[in-house]
């Protein structure tokens, strides 16, 4: 099978503050993210987020994730069990080359054999809604 991951990125002319503090304000997630909206909970290890889901070619869903990681001003991981042979790995990082000078990476892994099923049906329509994310967040950032 092909790598199970996708993951794409964009440099952006901002300090990681302030792409932190757009990734952190789960309630205004919607402003730079289309398709993952609604977000509730805490980022702290272990904690529970829920989100409304709706990647293009995918009925919009309900999903509940748990925090796999954090680091402030760094990256945000969060881990979903959808059930037999289907795990996800959803994480954005920030990357601060120089002060005001960032990369910001969208990224989706798949694991489990329908998760690597799942990646290679939706894998073109996944790659593109990560580009619109970085996207986004880059022209949240930078405004």
């Amino acid at each position: 099978m092909d790598d199970t991951k996708i993951e794409k990125r964009a440099g952006v002319r901002a300090t990681s503050d302030r792409i932190w503090e757009l990734v952190s304000d789960l309630s205004r997630w919607s402003e730079w993210n289309p398709y993952e909206t609604e977000l509730e909970g805490a980022i702290a290890f272990g904690g529970q987020l829920s989100l409304t889901e709706g990647f293009p070619g995918q009925p919009e869903r309900r999903a509940t994730a748990r925090v796999a990681d954090w680091r402030p001003y760094v990256r945000l991981v969060w881990t979903e069990n959808r059930g037999f042979l289907f795990r996800t790995l959803r994480y954005i990082d920030i990357e601060e080359l120089e002060k005001g000078s960032c990369i910001v990476s969208s990224a989706h892994k798949f694991a489990g054999l329908r998760g690597e099923l799942f990646h290679d049906k939706h894998r073109n329509a996944l790659r593109d809604a990560h580009q619109d994310i970085v996207d986004r967040l880059k022209a949240a950032a930078e405004a």
